[in-house]
């Protein structure tokens, strides 16, 4: 068991360093493949775009006819519009009026733009300077070539993704099984949402906050399991019953130190779990390893996540978020940071990693301004309701003043 503090970037990588990607497969029509996985590198079948075409709406021709020091003067022999062509040959000091995506007719290799042409019934002039050889032509495989990457493995599939392999002709992609997360909330003082709140006890928040951070990753297939009560024998049906289920466990409560001992045994019965205290600002203790069912060889990774609600925030945006990009096979979306001022003087103590709620306000266009948004309390969600980021104090940084840099990182950016 590791006692030590570790820097949040300590903990990272250790994480990172044991977990195992899932490596499962299923084909799905594109329309579903929204935000999944890609599982295999794909090839372009054909070439993008598959002939040469016009980037713009004017006049082809080719570009020997062009006069450097005088009007070039062209007869216009025909049309070509997109997905109409032109079947003829376009002779030196001819034109073909051309529409944007047409193909280049034969003997053209540049397009005049429409607003810098003269037309004269069927005779287009233009002055020197308006039109370079090869403007406004785009060239067969100029996107991609036949048999080159157009979208490589592990890439987490966007709306253009699924334009790009329409545009490839392909109506189904094979991604990665969605990753399995089952999650539940330890203490017996907790309550589900309907339930009677006993004195003493506090409704169940962090299950739902937890929910709405998962449901962001689309890649991911979500089992709530509610609340467990502090017993051993609750605790560990619990795991067991989500080993039968999931890929990894996330729980809430039970991993601070001072804790019934029999939540730090049983994790540590079902499997290798290391308890960390690590060197940040909230969230300092927290669980993470590997339990397994030795009646069945099913096995899953456990983030044992604090139960103050702000620090079940942080905590997952700070390990657990990359940690389920690496384990889905996809490859991690940097987590999006920007600069922001100060609006007041802030107390930070060196030595630990800091997340501070905040809002950003912009004025004329010049850097966001960070204003936190109250009591900073590990356990007051409203103050992380009323943010919208979350400025990011480094290891070594200590006290700031009111106009000095930190990075922010805005909620809405993250998936």
């Amino acid at each position: 068991m590791q006692t030590d503090f570790q820097t949040v970037d300590q903990a990272r990588q250790n994480i990172l360093e044991q977990l195992v990607p899932i490596t499962g497969t299923r084909t799905v029509a594109i329309r579903e493949a929204l935000d999944q996985v890609l599982a295999a590198d794909v090839l372009s079948p054909i070439n993008v775009p598959a002939h040469d075409n016009s980037a713009m709406d004017g006049y082809a021709f080719h570009s020997s006819t062009i006069q450097c020091a005088s009007i070039t003067s062209l007869k216009l022999v025909g049309t070509a519009l997109a997905g109409k062509l032109f079947d003829g040959h376009c002779a030196p000091g001819e034109c073909v009026r051309i529409m944007t995506g047409a193909v280049m007719p034969a003997g053209c290799d540049t397009v005049l733009i429409q607003e810098n042409a003269t037309v004269n019934g069927d005779v287009i002039s233009f002055p020197p300077g308006a039109v370079s050889p090869g403007d406004n032509r785009r060239l067969a495989g100029e996107d991609l070539t036949i048999g080159k990457t157009a979208l490589p493995a592990g890439k987490l599939l966007r709306p253009a993704d699924l334009g790009l392999l329409a545009s490839l002709g392909m109506a189904e992609i094979v991604v990665r099984r969605k990753l399995r997360v089952a999650f539940f909330s330890t203490g017996d003082e907790l309550r589900s949402l309907g339930q009677a709140l006993d004195e003493g006890c506090v409704y169940d928040s962090n299950r739902y906050t937890l929910y709405g951070m998962l449901t962001r990753l689309r890649f991911i297939e979500i089992l709530d399991m509610g609340v467990v009560h502090d017993s051993p024998e609750a605790l560990e049906q619990a795991m067991l019953q989500a080993m039968e289920q999931a890929d990894v466990i996330l729980t809430s409560g039970g991993v601070s130190v001072g804790e019934a001992d029999f939540t730090k045994d049983v994790m540590e019965k079902l499997g290798s779990v290391n308890f960390w205290k690590i060197a940040m600002r909230p969230g300092r203790p927290m669980a993470f390893g590997q339990v397994h069912n030795a009646a069945n060889g099913n096995s899953a990774f456990l983030f044992g996540l604090p139960g103050n609600p702000v620090a079940v925030m942080v905590t997952f945006y700070a390990f657990v978020r990359d940690a389920l990009f690496k384990m889905a096979s996809a490859n991690s979306l940097p987590v999006p940071m920007v600069s922001a001022r100060l609006a007041q003087d802030l107390r930070k103590r060196p030595g630990r990693t800091e997340y501070q709620r905040a809002r950003l306000s912009t004025s004329n266009g010049g850097m966001p301004t960070a204003h936190l948004t109250g009591s900073q309390g590990s356990g007051i969600l409203r103050s992380m309701s009323e943010s919208d980021c979350l400025l990011v104090l480094e290891h070594a940084q200590g006290d700031l003043k009111a106009g000095d840099t930190v990075m922010a990182l805005p909620f809405e950016g993250l998936v």
